[in-house]
C-alpha cells in the first residue's frame, strides 16, 4: 500500500471576495481593475511587498493557543495587463504548536492595496501614515512572507 500523503497546508492565500472594497476605493480616482485568480509570477507587470493587518486563530484542534493579532501580515500586490490585479497574503505559524494559520483581515488590506494601484496608475496622493506604537516583536521563524522573502522583516 503506498504512504498516505500529508495533506499540504497552503501557506498564502489569496481574497477575492474583498476585490469589493478595493474597487470602492479605486472608483473615488475613477479606476476600475479587475481581481486576477492567476497568481503568476511571470505575467507580472509590477509588484510590491507590503504588510496588512490582521488576526489569526490557530487552526490545530489539539492547540490551546486564543488566537493572535499581527500588525505585520506579509503581502505582495501584483499588477498585470488589462487592468487586473491581485495580492498574495502570507500565512503564519502559531507560536504555540507552529501549524499554519490564515489570517481574517481588517480594512487595511483594501487600504494598502488601492494606494498601491493608484500610485501605479499616476494618482497623487500623499503617503499614508502609518505609525508603530506598542508592536510586538515579529516572529521571523513564524512568518510565512518572511521564509519567501516578501516581509519587511526579513
Amino acid at each position: 500500500m503506498p504512504p498516505k500523503k500529508s495533506k499540504q497546508v497552503p501557506k498564502w492565500s489569496m481574497h477575492p471576495q474583498l476585490h469589493g472594497d478595493v474597487s470602492r476605493l479605486l472608483a473615488e480616482d475613477e479606476l476600475h481593475l479587475s481581481f486576477y485568480p492567476n497568481d503568476s509570477t511571470s505575467q507580472c507587470l509590477k509588484d510590491y511587498d507590503t504588510n496588512i493587518m490582521g488576526r489569526f486563530s490557530c487552526r490545530n484542534e489539539a492547540c490551546t493557543a486564543s488566537g493572535w493579532s499581527s500588525k505585520k501580515i506579509a503581502t505582495t500586490i501584483r499588477l498585470y495587463s488589462g487592468g487586473r490585479y491581485n495580492a498574495r497574503v502570507y500565512h503564519q505559524r502559531c507560536q504555540q504548536c507552529n501549524s499554519l494559520s490564515q489570517p481574517w483581515l481588517d480594512d487595511s488590506y483594501a487600504e494598502r492595496i488601492a494606494y498601491r494601484l493608484k500610485k501605479w496608475h499616476g494618482v497623487e496622493m500623499e503617503a499614508p501614515e502609518y505609525r508603530r506604537k506598542n508592536v510586538k516583536p515579529h516572529h521571523r521563524a513564524l512568518c510565512e512572507g518572511c521564509k519567501a522573502g516578501h516581509c519587511s522583516e526579513s
